[in-house]
């Protein structure tokens, strides 16, 4: 400090004049002084005045961009105001004794001293707590009650002070750089600095607070004292404040009951293990009569308090006592604090009036203390007993130890009686002396202490020892699981179920903690983000896109507890359209507990963890490297080692990417897969990065919860945006198919469809989209890492020459093609075998990839690519059978476009995008619409999806006439010349593969409605689809083409061109091996046939077929034809009685269904549970009650609706079980359903199926009507079960497996006998002894191990030796 002269303005401009020649206009360094050599000395000299975790980032090179943060913090503001009449030197000396003692103090509590200002006749100190690295869970106790420390100590020691004044705020500010690159200054700024200073001159000569600094601090509120409001210069709502007077003993009365009291509505989830802690040491303290603990630890919120209340209500319930006793952080600081609590809780004096105290005192202890010893609770109790002679000639540890005995003998004798239970909440902030009291305590008297412990160093002596004494237990509290968890989150919300995007945010920012899960509900509920709908309400087709989210929701799987009441109302709830989970921020309680994590690493764990936010959840280890600037792999990895360690991240190893999938049957394939497989993990070395060995999958997860939501909203928004879009530049390449898929874009040539827009437009600062000469995609990608071209080629080369060897000798019969896939399935080397390609990866591809590069474009406001990457999502989810989520994207891209308008003419979206990604858009979410039961809208957009590809579809039945017509005449003379420009056609390709789809997606809903309309229209959409399959120059398109078509014609009763078009596909699968794709129509062939072989009788065969069929599907991770597959080998061998492979099937099966979450799954699983229990002589896969309960709650399902040839069996199973029991209300509900269903079905296999089975029902009307209705009816429902059979044989032809059967029952009803109920009820175990087949017939071999292996292939007769020939055959 020196002493200023009066200011004189004129001499200081002159001297600003003459420097003006010498100062640097066009340098690119105005300040010479960083132009000076270096100077060690000096250098060391400034450090000092660098705070020291500042220094450290600057000291590892981040960039000054990353240092940057915006985190709330508590500011402490101090003023010293001296006399005029000090002496400056004096001055400095007291001002530089403040500083020295204001940083002391500080530090302890996490506190840095950011500046100090001078004014004339004092100075000001300005601290932070919470600064980057410091961050305290106690932050603004620490502010409070060092600056109550500071305001004490400059009264009291600094002579010269006139006035003290220190002003705490808590808040978010910017903590970073600011000014120019030349004068960086790193400081805080945000509205709480201005309010700290304002306060400062409002509330003179007193330690305040503003109100946020009063409840975060937690302390007592006695410690504080409420101030006037006062205006403030530039703040227009300060808020209230409070006055810290300081630490003050107060009477601890009257805190008897825990802070937490139990849910009556809802049991403890989870806790079993700790409740048979408490338990077993309740049976040994009254058998043994020894005194027990048991202490719960557990971090903050994971539901200690609520454990603790629940042992409140047993205790209670079975007549214990129990004295419950919930301590804070300041009791920690008063002797024998917790003792003297719980025994006033005991006298019951804790919550009585003060002037009644002492009588009630004096009652509990009479005949149990003396009365001249009374006088010694006088201080403990505040009470006033007139002091005894013997008393008085006691020092204080005498009375201490005396008052120690006297609480022994009071709880022996209380123990006689009841059974006596301490419940300590927060024991780590115990004193010391009760501690020690408390060992004590239990060696000598049997009492149960229940405590609960944070997890803690600074226990004290006492505590540890307390811990290892024999009669303690501890017992650590373990999270919740996940079910747990999203149980716990229904019950906050009030509903049965939530989306699954909400489900994902609550699991990976919760962590099994409770305490998260219900501030995250209730923060979701105040921000007004969910909508609630009622699931009891019966569910109706919805005409606009817009209004879906409940029925998206209906058409998963939830669940109800089967005890809820039928009055009861059930709701779910979905997230608003607008709202974008990932982006909402943290509550201000968890965002402290997150960056309190984030604080307790060192710098570079912290700028790495902070870069890995902004990624994602999981993040891969190359792109983590690109947002580390100078960071080289090696230290990437060393620090990757520590936090994993640490247990902050966590490697996805596969075991957590894949799990584990049950195998149905045990082959010879798969065994010699699993040998070949083992020996190449054996052969194969791992990568080592310089003695660091990685996981084979470089990619991790965060392993903490909240951490990488905390990290990412430390990120100013600026910044924050530009490490997005270096996120997304990185992933722009990688977002296609796996390499084992061979690339591509998910919507088939989607970027050489869109190529001119997206160039032309200019509008992306990143996508860039390039034709590289390859036929699929740009990119050929393998789990994130880009093969090297000489892989590529390598794969393409060896591909190309197992085609040209293979496709040599062509299947042109169906025994050629089954004969080719055996001998491929059975080859002892896997390279020469069917099954060589590489596991799918695309769902990894999704999770890393392009959900991750979704969220960036958003963030960046990419709009355009942000839509383009949102229908790859949608179509990657819809490819692996998860409808909901591409719901959830197309929702998200619905919200970019804006809400449509009336009129087509007006309609503008917010988001340029072309005629074909609009169409594709309508495309999927006609797609998602067919898969939710929404049938009406789906065939809207259907049709819309096809007219912007200038390809329409009629409404009318003369439009279809019309069509038709076009097709079959004009349309195979017009087909379009391939073009010689490889980008045109892959343009034309990409229209027509969305074409194919539209008219796949109209066939299947015409085919749903059994009127002549509709098979019209489903006929039109057939012969679309068979022309434009022409225009397709791969084959594994045209075989799935042929085999849809072909179940198409089974399902509508057209056997010649279903068997025609069958025989088709197998000639065209010659080619269809070398490729997932072709692969993948190879699967399809297979279920085709299978499914044609059990329709036709074949039994054994069909279940050979499943097997090979079920054996390509797991390889290809197909789940949507997977089940399929096993709905079509359950038939099978049910028809053959193999229930033991049933059950195995069933459980296959319910382990697709349980990923998927898929209803209509669902309904064809218990369906077929039904059949096993009318007809499996005693297996059973699910109870009765269970089938029930699932129909009673889906029954207004729209995707059940949909199916009538599924809901036809169910209900008519359904009705056959309550006929057994003779419920004949129950069975006339469910018979009268299946009776309006009848007329909708078609001939496939489920329809047929449910014909069977109300058929059936038809007949058991027949043989168990009472006889007096039976004599007014018995013509009229004979007639009417005679026209039923009639109608039967007329549609179902294309499925004689059940035909004998019906046969039978038919001849039943035309004799008028009696059958019995058995035969009725076992309908199979009567042979069929003849099936004739036109044309051919099968050799079946009825032998069907019990290990499950078929030995030998059914042979086709050659159809020329034999037109018509008898079989004897025994369908079951």
């Amino acid at each position: 400090m020196r002493i200023i002269d009066p200011f004189d303005f004129d001499e200081h401009f002159y001297k600003c004049l003459d420097y003006l020649p010498h100062y640097r206009t066009s340098a690119d360094i105005l300040r010479t002084a960083l132009e000076l050599d270096p100077d060690s000395a000096l250098e060391q000299t400034l450090r000092k005045h660098i705070m020291k975790n500042l220094l450290k980032k600057i000291d590892e090179g981040q960039p000054m961009e990353y240092i940057s943060e915006f985190r709330t913090v508590t500011m402490v503001l101090v003023s010293l105001e001296f006399h005029k009449t000090a002496w400056m030197l004096h001055l400095c000396h007291l001002i530089q004794e403040a500083a020295l003692y204001i940083s002391t103090v500080i530090e302890k509590g996490g506190g840095q001293l950011s500046r100090i200002f001078m004014f004339e006749t004092g100075c000001m100190f300005l601290c932070v707590f919470g600064l980057p690295g410091d961050k305290k869970p106690d932050e603004c106790a620490h502010a409070l009650e060092s600056s109550f420390s500071i305001f004490s100590f400059c009264w009291e020691n600094l002579a010269e002070t006139k006035l003290v004044s220190i002003s705490i705020t808590n808040g978010p500010v910017f903590c970073g750089m600011v000014g120019a690159v030349s004068r960086h200054e790193y400081t805080v700024i945000g509205p709480k600095v201005s309010l700290v200073a304002r306060m400062i001159t409002a509330y003179p000569g007193l330690v305040s607070c503003d109100e946020v600094t009063y409840l975060r601090s937690m302390l007592p509120a006695y410690n504080f004292r409420k101030l006037p409001e006062k205006m403030m210069k530039n703040i227009s709502n300060p808020g209230k404040m409070y006055e810290y007077v300081g630490h003050r003993r107060c009477i601890m009365f009257g805190k008897r009951h825990l802070a937490t009291e139990r849910n009556k509505n809802h049991s403890l989830l989870d806790r079993e293990k700790e409740l048979e802690a408490f338990r077993m040491a309740q049976q040994e303290c009254l058998h043994q009569k020894k005194g027990q603990a048991v202490l719960y630890e557990g971090g903050k919120g994971c539901g200690k308090s609520q454990l603790l209340a629940e042992i409140n209500f047993l205790a209670q319930k079975e007549g214990h006592r129990v004295l419950p006793l919930k301590l804070k952080k300041a009791d920690s600081k008063q002797c024998f604090h917790a003792i003297q609590t719980l025994m006033a809780i005991f006298f019951e004096i804790d919550t009585c009036p003060a002037h009644y105290r002492q009588e009630r005192l004096r009652k509990q202890l009479s005949g149990i203390v003396e009365e001249p010893l009374h006088c010694l609770f006088n201080d403990l109790f505040f009470v006033k007993f007139p002091l005894s002679f013997k008393v008085s000639r006691m020092d204080d540890l005498a009375r201490q130890q005396k008052i120690k005995a006297c609480f022994f003998e009071v709880l022996e004798k209380a123990v006689r009686e009841t059974p006596l239970i301490f419940l300590i909440d927060e024991a780590q902030y115990m004193d010391a002396a009760s501690w020690e009291f408390s060992g004590t305590l239990l060696s000598g008297v049997p009492i149960i202490m229940v405590m609960t412990l944070t997890p803690t160093s600074t226990l004290c002596g006492q505590a540890q020892y307390f811990l290892q004494s024999p009669p303690a237990v501890l017992v650590p509290i373990s999270k919740l699981a996940a079910t747990s968890l999203l149980r716990m989150a229904c019950w906050e919300l009030g509903v049965v179920s939530i989306p699954q995007e909400l489900q994902i945010y609550l699991l990976r920012r919760c962590f099994g903690n409770p305490l998260y899960c219900e501030v995250l509900c209730q923060d979701l509920l105040s921000k007004n983000i969910l909508c609630f709908h009622d699931l009891q309400k019966e569910e109706v087709e919805n005409s606009k896109w817009e209004t879906l989210s409940a029925s998206a929701m209906k058409s998963t799987m939830y669940s109800i507890s089967p005890a809820s009441s039928e009055d009861q109302e059930l709701y779910v709830c979905t997230v608003k359209d607008d709202v974008n989970l990932d982006t909402v921020l943290l509550p201000p309680l968890l965002k402290e507990i997150a960056v309190n994590q984030l604080d307790q690493l060192s710098p570079e764990e912290q700028s790495l963890v902070k870069c890995a936010a902004v990624i994602g959840h999981s993040f891969h280890v190359d792109l983590l490297q690109h947002l580390l600037p100078g960071w080289s792999k090696n230290k990437l990895l060393e620090v990757l080692k520590d936090l994993v360690g640490m247990h902050v991240l966590r490697w996805c190893n596969k075991g957590q990417e894949f799990p584990a999938e049950p195998i149905l049957v045990p082959s010879s394939v798969e065994n010699e897969r699993t040998k070949e497989k083992t020996k190449s993990d054996a052969d194969s070395p791992l990568k080592l990065q310089e003695e660091l060995s990685l996981p084979q999958m470089e990619v991790l997860e965060f392993g903490v919860p909240l951490l990488r939501e905390g990290a990412w909203e430390l990120w100013p928004k600026a910044q924050q945006t530009a490490l997005h879009l270096e996120c997304a530049c990185f992933l722009r390449d990688l977002a296609c198919r796996c390499g084992s898929c061979h690339g591509g874009d998910f919507v088939p040539f989607h970027r050489f469809a869109i190529c001119s827009t997206k160039s032309s437009s200019g509008t992306s600062r990143f996508c860039s989209y390039k034709d590289t000469g390859s036929i699929l995609t740009q990119v050929i990608t393998d789990r994130l890492q880009l093969p090297s071209p000489q892989d590529t080629s390598q794969f393409q080369t060896e591909s190309s020459r197992s085609q040209e060897s293979f496709t040599r000798e062509y299947c042109r019969t169906e025994e050629e093609f089954l004969d080719k896939v055996n001998r491929s399935l059975a080859q002892s080397n896997p390279k020469k075998g069917l099954l060589t390609t590489k596991p799918c990866h695309c769902r990894e591809v999704l999770k890393l990839v392009l959900s991750p590069l979704t969220q960036h474009c958003l963030v960046i406001g990419e709009t355009t690519c942000a839509f383009y990457y949102l229908l790859e999502s949608a179509a990657a989810s819809l490819e692996l059978s998860d409808n909901y989520m591409a719901f959830f994207y197309l929702r998200k891209a619905s919200s970019l476009l804006g809400q449509p308008s009336a009129f087509s003419f007006f309609k503008k979206h917010k988001v340029k995008i072309c005629q074909f990604e609009e169409a594709t858009f309508c495309r999927l979410q006609s797609e998602v619409c067919f898969n939710m039961g929404q049938i009406t809208l789906a065939k809207k957009l259907a049709r819309r999806a096809l007219r912007l590809l200038k390809r329409s579809f009629p409404w009318t039945w003369l439009g279809v006439i019309f069509q038709t017509f076009l097709e079959k005449c004009w349309y195979s003379c017009s087909l379009s010349q391939p073009r010689n420009n490889p980008s045109e056609k892959k343009k034309q390709l990409a229209v027509l593969q969305q074409q194919m789809h539209c008219l796949s997606l109209l066939r299947q809903l015409y085919s749903l409605e059994a009127t002549a309309s509709s098979r019209r229209f489903a006929c039109l959409a057939t012969l679309m689809q068979k022309n434009s399959v022409k225009e397709f120059p791969g084959e594994a398109q045209v075989v799935s083409t042929y085999v849809a078509l072909s179940q198409f014609s089974q399902n509508v009763g057209d056997k010649e061109k279903w068997l025609h078009r069958e025989q088709l596909a197998i000639q065209k699968s010659s080619l269809c091996w070398f490729s997932r794709e072709g692969l993948l129509a190879t699967a399809q062939l297979m279920q085709a046939l299978a499914y044609t072989k059990l329709c036709l009788g074949h039994l054994d065969f069909s279940i050979k077929l499943g097997f090979q069929a079920h054996e390509i599907c797991r390889h290809l991770k197909k789940p949507a034809l997977e089940n399929l597959v096993l709905s079509v080998l359950f038939r099978s061998a049910f028809l053959k009685k193999k229930f033991d492979l049933c059950v195995h099937v069933l459980e296959s099966q319910w382990a697709l269904i349980s990923q998927s979450h898929d209803v209509l799954g669902q309904a064809c699983f218990y369906s077929a549970c039904l059949d096993l229990l009318l007809y499996g002589k005693g297996w059973l896969c699910r109870p009765f009650e269970e089938c029930l309960h699932f129909i009673q709650h889906y029954e207004h399902s729209c995707v059940l609706n949909s199916q009538s040839n599924v809901m036809l069996g169910v209900h008519s199973s359904l009705a056959m079980w309550f006929a057994q029991d003779s419920q004949w209300n129950q069975f006339e509900y469910h018979f009268s359903k299946a009776r309006q269903l009848v007329k909708r079905t078609n001939a496939s296999l489920f329809g047929s199926h449910g014909f069977v089975r109300f058929l059936e029902c038809q007949v058991l009307i027949l043989q168990k009507m009472p006889e007096d209705v039976l004599l007014q009816t018995l013509a009229e429902t004979r007639h009417q079960t005679l026209m039923y059979f009639k109608e039967f044989f007329s549609r179902c032809g294309t499925c004689p497996v059940y035909h004998q059967w019906v046969s039978e029952l038919k001849a039943f009803v035309m004799r008028n006998g009696k059958m019995s109920l058995t035969n009725i009820i076992r309908p199979f175990d009567t042979c069929l002894t003849r099936i004739w087949i036109e044309g051919e017939f099968l050799e079946e071999n009825n032998s069907f191990e019990q290990n499950l292996e078929i030995q030998r292939f059914v042979r086709e007769v050659d159809v020329n030796k034999k037109d018509k020939e008898e079989i004897q055959e025994c369908i079951c």
